[in-house]
């Protein structure tokens, strides 16, 4: 009978197996001590072959880069909770830097600046990961600015289009609609196939969580990754979250998506990086950033552009916040000389309800120009011009100086076209109902409205847009220049929509 409790013989196969195969070789972690720690920053002694940027962990479990190689000492800045971190703690080195989960996985869910979910729907599952650094594209890499990309925006795509692989600048003062219009633009990709990511970068938690909303109720959180680091997380990590958010919109674009990137906002950006490099003793510049402010930026929106060889490409959106109305100030200005436009939100247009609030005499796009689609460029092409001769007459005339009928005219037309302009938020418009209104409001079939009948008037417009464009839709898709022929079928339809909402409001009278 089998003695009880005796081993199997498969398990003592396993354990002669085991003996006799030769030791594992010893295994060499180099270690450290925390000299110094607190607020996101840790100086670290003992590791004195660590490299820049190598991830290092403490004993707590917390991790850190390697910011500051000095002789006999490592200034490190922390990714987690600083109380964690104690004097005398151990560090171990990593021999690998910063990287981030990335590819189809992410879709529909939100992450931190390192890539750990925080959506409560379970851990990612997928084995592809890229470093948070990477160079940018050569020259060689890259093909010109050539499609266009739609923001659903009249004064945007009108006047200042933003184009597959540009970066453009949002700039504003506090509550413009900086964010609102970034926003608009990811929705409005919702027929286009272009790949969405949201980095909130220092942003309030409800901040963040209104946007989420947003773009889940527009249907775009299934092609949109959201990627927080809120101004309760540590600053390593808020420093972190744009370069995360990068490498993943460029392993998209390596596998042929077109990627829409928004950045919001890299003030708060700025000022983490001058944060931790104060706590580091590094040597502060103007407005105490340090020295390399400008090229932590500019290494960043480098990595946007549109690629060739099978590629697709990365269209940065980084938004910048002004104080009062401050253009000149430092980091704006650095971005400004970075990017390829800025799309300027007035605090003055604000102040007249006039949403969004893009000043067209200072928002310019460099590049996007070139991929706006014809139809666009002869409609919008007036626009600039009508408006600033307009805000002229307009403070010209409250002087209460008699004006003739031809300023009249002039006035009611401008006005008439600034409120064209005007666009609730979360509600994009597609190109056909966008050039309707403007041929409308350039026609002056808006002038002399009310704003009430204003907005029921472009309502109407777009109505019947959605029923019968005469082929505006077609010809908008093939690049096709605006023939008399179909502008003045939108125009004949656009009087119709007028005139049977001015038919309305006399029979309600």
């Amino acid at each position: 009978m089998p003695n009880e409790g005796a081993p199997e013989p498969d398990t003592v196969d396993l354990i002669q197996k085991l003996l006799d195969s030769p030791p594992p070789p010893p295994r060499v972690s180099e270690m450290g001590r925390v000299e110094e720690g607190g607020d996101g920053v840790a100086i670290v002694t003992g590791l004195g072959a660590a490299l820049a940027d190598e991830v290092l962990e403490f004993a707590s479990g917390v991790k850190g880069i390697v910011f500051d190689l000095e002789p006999g000492r490592l200034g490190v800045v922390l990714l987690g909770p600083t109380e964690n971190v104690v004097p005398g703690e151990t560090v171990r080195r990593t021999r690998r830097v910063v990287n981030v989960p990335v590819g189809a996985p992410l879709l529909g869910r939100v992450v931190d600046a390192i890539g750990r979910p925080r959506d409560g729907q379970g851990p990612i599952e997928t084995n592809h990961r890229r470093p948070t650094e990477w160079p940018a594209a050569g020259i060689l890499d890259r093909r010109a600015v050539s499609r266009p990309l739609a923001t659903g925006l009249k004064a945007v795509d009108a006047a200042v289009p933003v184009g597959m692989g540009q970066r453009e600048l949002i700039i504003g003062d506090r509550q413009t609609g900086k964010t609102s219009i970034a926003v608009d633009a990811i929705l409005n990709q919702r027929e286009t196939g272009v790949y969405c990511i949201y980095c909130a970068i220092g942003q309030r938690g409800d901040a963040v969580a209104k946007v989420i909303g947003a773009i889940r109720e527009g249907g775009m959180m299934a092609r949109t990754v959201i990627v927080a680091a809120g101004d309760e997380d540590a600053p390593g990590l808020v420093y972190v979250a744009p370069y995360a958010a990068m490498s993943m919109a460029e392993a998209f674009a390596a596998m042929g998506h077109d990627v829409l990137l928004v950045l919001d906002d890299l003030t708060h950006h700025a000022r983490a990086y001058r944060e931790l490099s104060l706590l580091l003793r590094r040597p502060p510049g103007r407005e105490a950033f340090p020295g390399d402010i400008f090229f932590i930026h500019a290494r960043l929106l480098e990595r946007a552009g549109q690629f060739g060889e099978g590629r697709g490409s990365i269209t940065a959106l980084p938004v910048v916040e002004t104080q009062a109305e401050n253009l000149s100030a430092y980091i704006p200005t650095n971005l400004i000389s970075i990017t390829d436009g800025q799309i300027y939100l007035s605090p003055r247009l604000v102040r007249r309800n006039q949403f969004p609030a893009v000043d067209l005499g200072v928002s310019v796009s460099r590049v996007g120009g070139k991929a706006q689609a014809r139809a666009f460029r002869e409609v919008a092409g007036n626009l600039r011009v009508t408006l600033s001769q307009f805000e002229e007459l307009e403070d010209f005339a409250r002087f209460g100086t008699r004006l003739d009928e031809d300023t009249r005219a002039r006035l009611a037309r401008g006005a008439a076209v600034r409120a064209a302009l005007r666009q609730p938020e979360r509600d994009p418009m597609p190109a056909a109902e966008q050039l309707a209104i403007l041929i409308a409001a350039t026609n002056g079939l808006l002038d002399g409205l009310d704003e009430d009948r204003t907005w029921r008037a472009m309502d109407a417009i777009r109505h019947a847009v959605r029923e019968d464009d005469a082929g505006l839709a077609a010809g908008i898709a093939a690049d096709e220049p605006l023939t008399d022929a179909v502008r003045a079928a939108v125009v004949a339809r656009a009087r119709e929509a007028v005139e049977t909402v001015g038919k309305a409001d006399d029979a309600d009278a």
